[in-house]
């Protein structure tokens, strides 16, 4: 049903955008004193603020696109606008959240239709589907400006590197879709310091969102517990001489909460204990490399993938 309205409506601007001259002026526009605004001079046929009324983007909202197209680089821009609107509208996305979308990331406004809608292609077949592929257009647009190439290699590395199943992979990219953008050293070494030096399997991180969080975050809370001897590293057999707070504990909770509920402790010491460990890892050159953190915690002949 969304779909055949947005398609309805993006019928509707084609209408009155493609075979138009003239920019077609709001009531509210046409009442302006403004007259020499560029909003009323705008020498794009693509895209008209009707079109965008049209689209259900309010006067205020159409201006505010139809500005930003024009005081870009002119006609190549306003084609290239008007196709990423109607493929996000087309996508599910309501007005407001597409302008929000393009707020974030500008870029969007000169991608050329094949290419996003190729990139959204990719992204459901990579398992992000209806609801899930909204969700992540409209917390994270950058999604759609990287190459699939980018993204595949991402995907591989996760699957390959770091064993994650295909689903695992997929409930990544879902919940942290900021990591196709991160280096890919990094993931591997924040994967290995949480596998080996922390004892935790490859489900328990996806459970717990772990790469929304940077290592130092991971770093400075499992240290600190481990300081206070509120944390073991697990042996070989994946054995410990106490009970382990979960990963989820640990990272989704706020600082107060984490400190007073997981740590035991004050906010002072926790504060001080961060200071001291950013001095350490200046002195370490960020932490030393993976193989100190594989001397601490020997990693076993072969990872097996965890499909808990």
């Amino acid at each position: 049903m969304a779909s055949s309205i947005a398609m309805r409506q993006v019928g509707r601007i084609a209408r009155y955008t493609i075979f138009q001259p003239q920019l077609c002026v709001p009531r509210r526009a046409l009442s302006s004193p403004a007259e020499n605004s560029p909003l009323n001079q705008g020498p794009s046929a693509e895209l008209s603020l009707r079109g965008l009324l049209d689209m259900g983007f309010t006067d205020t909202q159409a201006e505010h696109i139809y500005e930003t197209v024009y005081k870009s680089r002119g006609g190549n821009t306003a084609k290239n606008t008007l196709c990423t609107l109607s493929t996000l509208i087309v996508l599910g996305l309501n007005p407001s959240s597409v302008l929000k979308l393009l707020e974030k990331c500008p870029e969007l406004y000169t991608v050329k239709e094949a290419r996003l809608q190729q990139r959204i292609a990719n992204l459901r077949k990579l398992g992000l589907l209806e609801g899930s592929l909204q969700r992540v257009v409209a917390h994270h647009p950058q999604i759609l400006i990287i190459k699939r190439k980018v993204i595949n290699n991402a995907v591989m590395f996760l699957k390959e590197k770091c064993l994650f199943t295909s689903q695992q992979v997929t409930d990544i990219l879902r919940d942290s879709p900021a990591i196709i953008q991160e280096d890919l050293a990094q993931i591997q070494f924040k994967f290995q310091y949480v596998y080996f030096r922390m004892g935790v399997k490859q489900a328990e991180m996806v459970k717990s969102r772990l790469f929304r969080f940077s290592l130092d975050e991971v770093r400075n809370r499992h240290c600190f517990l481990e300081r206070r001897g509120l944390y073991e590293t697990p042996d070989k057999k994946g054995q410990t001489t106490i009970i382990n707070p979960k990963l989820s504990n640990i990272l989704n909770v706020d600082q107060d909460m984490f400190v007073t509920q997981v740590a035991k402790a004050s906010v002072e010491e926790f504060e001080v204990f961060q200071r001291l460990m950013a001095r350490e890892y200046e002195e370490e050159d960020h932490w030393g490399d993976l193989e100190n953190i594989k001397q601490i915690a020997p990693p076993p002949k072969k990872l097996r993938i965890d499909t808990a």
